[in-house]
């Protein structure tokens, strides 16, 4: 189970690094972008580390109060279930 839950933070991580750069790249080429509710669930799921490194380094809904406010949010709901589901 460990091994299997290592691939997949790495895999949602890197997914979700793609999808804030993908996001990026649409925004800067005026196309149709990625949603924010979809950028949150993939951080929700585990992609926190993938989307704050996209966020840094494609400099990225940075600036964006709103979207920081959602995505503070979110972690501090990750953390709280993570407390819940995992404390003995």
């Amino acid at each position: 189970m460990g091994n299997a839950w290592l691939i997949y933070l790495l895999l949602i991580n890197v997914f979700t690094l793609t999808l804030f750069g993908y996001d990026k790249d649409m925004a800067e080429k005026g196309k149709r972008r990625v949603s924010e509710k979809t950028l949150l669930t993939f951080t929700f799921l585990g992609g926190t580390l993938g989307a704050l490194v996209g966020m840094r380094m494609y400099k990225h809904k940075t600036n964006k109060a709103s979207f920081q406010f959602k995505f503070i949010l979110t972690v501090i709901a990750q953390v709280v279930i993570y407390y819940f589901t995992f404390r003995r």
